[in-house]
């Protein structure tokens, strides 16, 4: 039975995800959470990681560490997202296994869903198609972290699931041009164009694909209701259920930023899936909901990042 005395270690708990589920399990009464840095604990180390789990022997593990990035970083580096991330995950839920951890909750990603999967993805879409060639590296990986987790499931009976969030934002974000997310990317690029007198903002691609956006508290808000509830099934997408045009997503965070300039959309630029939305009705079955609109959502991260704007601009993802 987990309960606020529980030891939940949270890997990853000091990037976006991490850190936001920190601060919502603080705010529940959590009083047992462990959370260590790269620096102090290299995932990628299996030795080291079955050391620390036997010293520390949590109930609960959140796996929320992850090498993370966008179009272009998958496409520049996709031998360290495949592997960076299988060794992670895997280290992590061989570790837990062999200590028996009661509750495993493996994050990952809606882009396992198959590139023309029919809309909204549903979780029983996974494997049916090919995958999205921008990301497929960073996909397989995750992938191979859900049927990991079925794996046990089903083999040893024990409560090891996965939640698929769609494109995640917000506070502690990566604002680093080279390797964060279409949304973070956004917000600074308008940013920094008022403040050169309004300068012209040119994005990539040609602003007609569709993304659903959830707010990364309403991520970490799922995450303690898992933890808090039976999750009878091995995977659950979480996710709003709504979507806006990329175009859309762009005069959005134009108007916040109060950005008087063009924006001009570079066709050459590739424009990655045409739609990821997510079927949430797993999770509104069990009882959860998301709470934070996404233009009150964007307004709480450009208010974030204007007060952070210099170490934001490349924030360590650990």
């Amino acid at each position: 039975m987990i309960s606020t005395n529980s030891n939940i270690y949270i890997a990853g708990h000091k990037g976006m995800v991490g850190s936001a589920i920190w601060r919502a399990l603080k705010n529940k009464g959590y009083t047992k959470l462990i959370g260590l840095s790269s620096r102090e604990l290299d995932l990628k180390n299996q030795v080291a990681v079955s050391d620390f789990f036997k010293i520390h022997k949590p109930d609960v593990v959140i796996d929320a560490a992850a090498r993370v990035g966008g179009i272009l970083a998958n496409n520049n580096y996709p031998y360290q997202f495949l592997m960076d991330n299988m060794l992670i995950q895997n280290n992590l839920i061989e570790a837990s296994l062999k200590v028996d951890v009661k509750k495993f909750i493996f994050l990952g990603s809606s882009c396992i869903y198959p590139k023309l999967a029919p809309q909204p993805l549903q979780e029983d879409c996974l494997l049916t198609d090919s995958l999205e060639p921008t990301n497929e590296w960073y996909a397989l990986a995750k992938i191979t972290g859900v049927k990991s987790c079925q794996a046990i499931r089903k083999q040893f009976n024990k409560d090891y699931f996965s939640l698929m969030p769609t494109n995640l934002y917000g506070s502690f974000d990566n604002f680093d041009l080279n390797t964060s997310h279409v949304l973070p990317a956004m917000i600074r690029k308008f940013h920094e164009a008022v403040q050169n007198n309004h300068a012209p903002v040119t994005l990539w691609g040609s602003g007609t694909p569709m993304r659903e956006f959830l707010y990364v508290d309403d991520m970490a808000d799922a995450v303690v209701f898992a933890l808090e509830n039976d999750m009878p099934e091995y995977l659950y997408n979480v996710g709003t259920g709504v979507d806006i045009t990329i175009k859309e997503l762009a005069e959005t965070i134009k108007k916040i930023t109060g950005h008087q300039g063009e924006i001009i959309w570079d066709s050459t630029k590739p424009d990655g899936t045409p739609r990821k939305l997510m079927d949430v009705s797993k999770m509104k079955g069990l009882g959860w909901q998301y709470k934070i609109d996404l233009e009150e959502g964007i307004k709480l991260t450009y208010d974030w990042y204007i007060n952070n704007v210099e170490t934001a601009k490349k924030v360590t993802i650990d």
